[in-house]
């Protein structure tokens, strides 16, 4: 068991319920050492990656398992099973979860489990595909110890509760942050500027880059215009404006960002995998994209590798050109430091921070009445 600073949590609430069959507990169960893989981020503070989606299917599952009274008694392997519907309506209750997908149920937990536990003869989540129901696979949940059989499941709804708990204070404490760097936006630039720089690292959670990302593109092009009409004689001026057209990191084969009215397409990354840009550029036709990347490589490092891997894959010379072509532009760490600097020197570093906040809250449902008024 790999520990970490979540760990002891843990521990702690394993403790509190088994006393000292706890450890054993621990390392007899392949569903609670999963789960403290996956908590890990519980104790790297805001900027780390927290994912919900599996966690939220198992604690859905054993919610209903619980509900039911399978923890107390006989009988689960007889249960007509959790509805789809109810299942996926109870995890949007839950915090940060109102726009899980139902990925987690139906295949990524498992898969994810067997990648970490390739040894274990059972998977987490059973379902019925023609009837859409539900079981926790009851197995992971009877830990034998000794003569003695003891059920985990309530202790795994606790250990998900205290993560979220974690989590939660852990992206308040981000906000606040923010709402602090926004005080200072007129008096002391620069401290907000050290605070955004820390965003762009390689090592932050990809939300918060992608967040941080646009807010700097849409303060940097919004003071560039073009000239455009239907005659010669009838240009107007129009203003660059960067529209964000979906969740971060949502998987929905959406594009991330929309420029108008010059109709760019920005998608944000944190992988200089060939088949991702590829896939980008075939999801919309071949229309060219300009690619945020979180890396700092230089940009022409970046697209160098790109081709060499295109030129592997593919070996058809115009196809590879084809491609490289839709490449409009790559952007990187540097990049985007180079323009919050260039923000900052102008005077408009508050705009990148009240849009952070604003996009923060929304990504992360945060409840505040102030954004539904921005």
């Amino acid at each position: 068991m790999k520990e970490h600073g979540f760990t002891p949590v843990i521990v702690g609430l394993l403790q509190t319920e088994f006393g000292d069959k706890a450890s054993q507990v621990f390392k007899c169960s392949e569903l609670l050492q999963y789960l403290n893989i996956k908590t890990k981020s519980a104790s790297s503070g805001s900027k780390s990656r927290g994912a919900f989606a599996n966690h939220y299917a198992l604690y859905v599952l054993i919610e209903d398992y619980i509900n039911n009274g399978f923890d107390e008694r006989d009988g689960y392997e007889n249960y007509d099973g959790a509805r789809y519907t109810d299942l996926l309506k109870r995890q949007r209750e839950l915090p940060f979860g109102d726009k899980l997908q139902n990925h987690a149920l139906n295949h990524r937990l498992n898969e994810e489990f067997k990648k970490y536990f390739p040894e274990c003869e059972y998977i987490p989540i059973m379902r019925d595909a023609e009837t859409k129901t539900y079981w926790i696979n009851e197995n992971l949940l009877r830990i034998s110890i000794g003569e003695s059989e003891l059920n985990i499941a309530d202790s795994v709804i606790k250990i998900i509760d205290a993560y979220i708990h974690a989590r939660r204070d852990a992206f308040e404490g981000f906000i606040a942050t923010c709402n602090k760097m926004n005080g200072f936006k007129a008096d002391d630039p620069e401290k907000v500027l050290t605070f955004i720089s820390g965003l762009l690292k390689p090592n932050v959670d990809a939300r918060i880059f992608e967040i941080v990302s646009f807010a700097i593109l849409k303060e940097h092009y919004r003071n560039q215009a073009i000239y455009w009409g239907w005659t010669q004689e009838a240009l107007n001026p129009e203003f660059l404006m960067l529209y964000k057209t979906g969740r971060c990191n949502a998987n929905d084969g959406g594009i991330d960002f929309v420029m108008r009215p010059l109709g760019r397409f920005f998608q944000v990354t944190e992988t200089t995998d060939v088949k991702k840009y590829f896939l980008d550029i075939d999801k919309v036709q071949r229309y060219p994209i300009t690619f945020v990347v979180k890396s700092t490589e230089a940009s022409d490092t970046i697209a160098e590798r790109i081709k060499q891997q295109a030129q592997k894959a593919y070996c058809v010379a115009h196809v590879v050109q084809r491609y490289m072509e839709c490449v409009e532009e790559i952007i990187n760490i540097p990049l985007l430091e180079k323009r919050l600097n260039d923000i900052v020197d102008d005077g408009r570093i508050g705009s990148v921070i009240d849009e952070i906040l604003i996009q923060s809250k929304v990504e992360f449902s945060y409840e505040d009445a102030s954004v539904e008024e921005e």
